[in-house]
């Protein structure tokens, strides 16, 4: 067997390994799932009238709330599902398992190849969840078939930016438990953007910060190619971001992988 070929096998041996853990832990992946289908109904249901009223669009109240929400939940539940690719790693580095595939004739990156691919599925799972429960309630999309290809291709792109993010946070983390929290910055940052509410409508300090995260123009362009809405430079704030934040990931989690190997 070739070199190449050599590490494709391992590659989906770790993947099937992934898809595994994920059936044998359906509670932790029904959490990271269900936890921004709460969020979108909480919002909605609780505060959509008053925020839909404030933000106007079609028909206003919860109507148009719904519309302006529902991108920003679908950015908060890849961010949830970064949290679980955090704990899945830690637990592979402080149960030994990767100790033991040092002693195998295996490709070593496939350990974190499996983890990617397998975390980049946990979240579109997610999405699909998140995008479904929307519709029901009223989230009516308005995107060309072209619009929902590059909408498509964002979230990708962005789930494999934190994917590569969370690997670097759960392998730098010293328990399961501190890398079940290190993640917690990443469901913040859509409150904190342009997710639930305008970014005018924040104090000036804030709105300096909504305006130069991450979160912001990745929200503004899914949701400008799902309704619509003008997108502007959001696009290349956006891809730019993943861009950025994949290169960042990857290099710190190959550092920290490599040095824990070499222990």
């Amino acid at each position: 067997m070739n070199t190449v070929a050599h590490s494709l096998s391992d590659s989906a041996t770790m993947l099937r390994r992934q898809l595994r853990r994920m059936q044998r832990y359906p509670s932790m992946t029904l959490m990271l799932i269900g936890m921004p289908v709460v969020f979108l109904l909480l919002f909605v249901y609780v505060f959509g009238g008053t925020l839909g009223n404030g933000i106007g669009g079609v028909g206003g109240g919860r109507r148009a709330y719904v519309d302006y929400v529902a991108p920003g939940i679908i950015l908060m539940a890849m961010a949830s599902a970064a949290q679980g690719t955090a704990i899945s790693v830690a637990m592979d580095m402080t149960e030994g398992i990767v100790d033991r595939f040092r002693t195998m004739a295996i490709w070593r990156p496939s350990v974190l190849t499996g983890h990617v691919i397998g975390s980049v599925l946990q979240a579109l799972l997610g999405i699909v969840v998140v995008v479904g429960v929307a519709i029901a309630i009223g989230f009516r999309p308005d995107a060309s078939p072209v619009e929902w290809l590059a909408a498509v291709g964002l979230l990708i792109g962005f789930a494999f930016a934190l994917t590569w993010l969370s690997l670097g946070l759960g392998l730098a983390a010293k328990t399961v438990e501190s890398a079940s929290n290190s993640p917690m910055i990443l469901m913040l940052l859509p409150f904190f953007g342009s997710g639930f509410v305008p970014t005018d409508t924040m104090p000036t300090a804030l709105r300096w910060f909504a305006e130069y995260q991450p979160f912001t123009p990745l929200t503004e362009t899914l949701r400008g190619l799902l309704t619509g809405d003008p997108i502007g430079d959001a696009g290349a704030q956006a891809v730019g971001w993943c861009v950025g934040i994949t290169v960042a990931g990857y290099l710190w989690s190959k550092y920290r992988f490599d040095r824990t190997a070499s222990h």
